[in-house]
């Protein structure tokens, strides 16, 4: 039996719980799902762009929505990081500015930005300053349950978005990729959850696997680049632990040639490849050369096929594996997920100007 299908060694090193996060992310999008404005939205806005401002776990969902909008979307629509606003900004644009604490300080700087611009604006936050400036400035708020570490509420924030881009008239369809993707989350959750055995969970033995290593994850453009974000990000928050990310076809044209040294260091890396039946034809050859080539070097290479009929619920189903993965190399990297301590002396230092 593995330190993984024991709880008595992981659950002292997890003493705030984040695998009860993880395992509720089908209830997030459920209850996500029904949420309504504090306001009315208008009918449609007659925007020439969209801009979703955020950072951290408030963005990815603004990525994740990109995705999933893909050629179908009747406008560019950017994922800003920043303080500032791209300079297009302005009466005819739209911006949904994501904060989860509503405290974060770019995505304040960018909503006055956008308030000035004299752009529609939607925000969305489970309170602080952002409700409180939306709220005096006469914006529309979705408003997210609160309390939870930003990462471990992206059922709330991703799906709270996509609805107020249904309301607004940019996406449609979403009801019925929604109850897929709800059942096929109850169903993975079975299979990746605490309760199921390494020899049966496939969550569990990725992270035996890439335990010790620096993860490298590869996904393709507009489809899985933003689940290979959240890869990413989710390893090195909840892990404390380095990971890589990348897109095909753009990785092929310039990071693989860096597949040669150092050796011994490129041995150490553990690639993971998101791949989707939604790929072009010429992106899942790469996809299998590209396997082929890194083999040769690397410490260990998987690939991970979605699963689901709707890109939501593909998205969601590779989304979730990783989040698992994550947590259980938290667990073998003998390492709290939940603090982020980092983070937190960063902000505390960039508050204080600097001063120790």
């Amino acid at each position: 039996m593995t330190m993984l299908d024991q709880p008595d060694q992981w659950k002292p090193i997890d003493p705030q719980s984040m695998y009860l996060l993880v395992e509720s992310f089908p209830e997030q999008i459920k209850s996500a799902s029904l949420v309504e404005a504090d306001r009315a939205l208008p009918d449609s806005i007659n925007a020439s762009s969209l801009v979703v401002t955020g950072l951290g776990g408030s963005a990815i969902g603004g990525d994740l929505a990109r995705s999933l909008a893909g050629r179908s979307a009747r406008i560019p629509f950017l994922v800003s990081r920043d303080y500032d606003l791209p300079g297009f900004v302005g009466r005819s644009s739209l911006v949904i500015a994501c904060s989860y604490s509503g405290n974060t300080e770019e995505t304040l700087s960018a909503y006055q930005q956008a308030r000035k611009a004299g752009a529609a604006v939607v925000c969305i936050t489970s309170g602080g300053q952002l409700e409180a400036c939306a709220k005096a400035d006469g914006f529309p708020v979705f408003r997210l349950p609160g309390g939870l570490p930003p990462r471990a509420a992206l059922g709330h924030s991703l799906l709270t978005l996509l609805i107020a881009l249904e309301k607004l008239h940019i996406l449609s369809g979403l009801k019925e990729p929604i109850a897929e993707s709800v059942e096929l989350l109850d169903a993975l959750r079975v299979r990746y959850g605490v309760a199921s055995p390494e020899s049966d969970n496939r969550a569990k033995s990725l992270a035996t696997s890439l335990c010790g290593k620096v993860v490298a994850i590869y996904g393709s453009t507009g489809v899985m680049d933003a689940v290979a974000f959240r890869w990413r990000t989710q390893i090195e928050e909840n892990a404390k632990n380095l990971a890589l990310h990348q897109a095909v076809p753009e990785m092929n044209h310039n990071e693989l040639v860096g597949w040669v040294y150092p050796e011994e260091v490129l041995r150490r890396i553990g690639v993971v490849l998101l791949r989707d039946k939604g790929d072009h034809p010429q992106v899942q050859r790469r996809f299998d050369l590209t396997a082929e080539l890194v083999a040769r070097k690397a410490g260990v290479v998987h690939e991970i096929w979605s699963e689901g009929d709707s890109l939501l619920a593909r998205v969601l189903s590779t989304l979730y594996l990783g989040d698992f993965v994550s947590l259980y190399m938290s667990y073998l990297n003998k390492v709290d997920p939940t603090p982020v301590e980092v983070i937190d002396y960063l902000k505390k230092e960039l508050a204080a100007g600097g001063r120790t």
